[in-house]
């Protein structure tokens, strides 16, 4: 059974959300206090485990996020023995984290130009380096506090993360790994179309394999899997990531493996109707076009998430149907 979102708190005093269950569930929805009660629903989340053992995908849809209409949406796909403590760690850190940082920085102001006029590299204003350079700090602690925990080896597991800040009319995009996060756009002819704003972070792109060799690990795929890139130890056939930067993953980090994001920003116009971020799950069986497809065909935004996640499983079972099925979450945020 998939699992939608569910109510959460704050701590005003430490900024820490606190899932209602103390962290079991693997997604959660939240909506500030400060938020009009009469403010709709804008997205919606939803997780569908696999059947290759225990749910290890975490995601937050938090509403309300630093402004009143801010959104933070995070997608965090773990992986490894301890894969699950992980990347629910990081959903229900990382937020806190950053807003710790957010809230002290200037907003990114854009031009009072037609959007049509303005090219987004002029509206990338100095202050996105203070976003960036947010991004980049919060990323570094909150591996270093992996790292310091207790009785939990994170030398072989991790997990990757695509987290997306909405504040006004500004989207902010940190990637690390191989999530996604997709752009619904209208065009001129009223068609939603699809536009990637990740890219996947895998050992297979050559500046990601440049980088892993040149620290002397080693990028190959097992015969078995000829499709696949993985990263191993120089002299060990250990541990085979699957992607090139990750929470976690100690095993690696001297080897080229990283947990600095790609960060990424972007200027919501009109024509931009919503943002889906996905784990690889989804993206493994179905491409962007499909995705975009299926949420414009979905009732409501509240069924959308759910939606692209049964499309998933059902492509799952056509393509590979001698396959383990891997888990599959997905946040869809609407933005008009």
């Amino acid at each position: 059974m998939g699992i939608c979102g569910l109510v959460s708190c704050i701590s005003s005093t430490s900024f820490e959300i606190q899932p209602v269950d103390f962290g079991n569930e693997n997604v959660v929805h939240y909506d500030d206090n400060n938020i009009n009660e009469n403010q709709c629903v804008i997205g919606s989340v939803f997780s569908q485990q696999g059947n290759k053992g225990i749910n290890q995908d975490s995601a937050i849809l938090y509403q309300g996020y630093g402004v009143e209409n801010g959104v933070f949406g995070g997608v965090f796909d773990g992986h490894g023995k301890n894969g699950q403590v992980v990347s629910k760690f990081v959903m229900n850190k990382l937020p806190s984290l950053l807003l710790k940082y957010i809230l002290s920085l200037p907003k990114i102001t854009s031009p009072k130009q037609n959007f049509e006029l303005v090219d987004e590299e002029s509206v990338k204003s100095k202050n996105f380096n203070k976003w960036k350079d947010a991004y980049l700090s919060s990323f570094k602690v909150m591996d270093r506090d992996i790292k310091s925990l207790e009785k939990l080896d994170c030398s072989c597991s991790g997990t990757t993360a695509v987290v997306a800040i909405r504040q006004d009319d500004d989207l902010i995009i940190a990637n690390l790994g191989d999530s996604r996060a997709v752009l619904g756009r209208k065009t001129e002819e009223g068609v939603i179309e699809a536009v990637q704003l990740t890219t996947d972070l895998k050992p297979s792109l050559p500046s990601e394999a440049e980088r892993i060799r040149n620290c002397d690990g080693r990028v190959l795929a097992l015969k078995e899997e000829p499709h696949i890139q993985r990263v191993w130890l120089p002299h060990e056939d250990v541990p085979g990531l699957a992607m090139s930067r990750a929470f976690g993953d100690f095993m690696l980090k001297n080897y080229g493996v990283i947990s600095k994001p790609d960060v990424s920003y972007h200027h919501i116009s009109p024509n931009d109707q919503f943002l889906v971020l996905a784990t690889d799950g989804v993206w493994d069986v179905l491409s962007n076009d499909q995705v975009v497809s299926i949420v414009c065909a979905a009732n409501n935004a509240a069924a959308a998430a759910e939606a692209v996640v049964q499309a998933s499983l059902d492509a799952w079972e056509q393509k590979f149907p001698n396959s383990k099925r891997d888990d599959s979450t997905v946040i869809c945020l609407f933005l008009q």
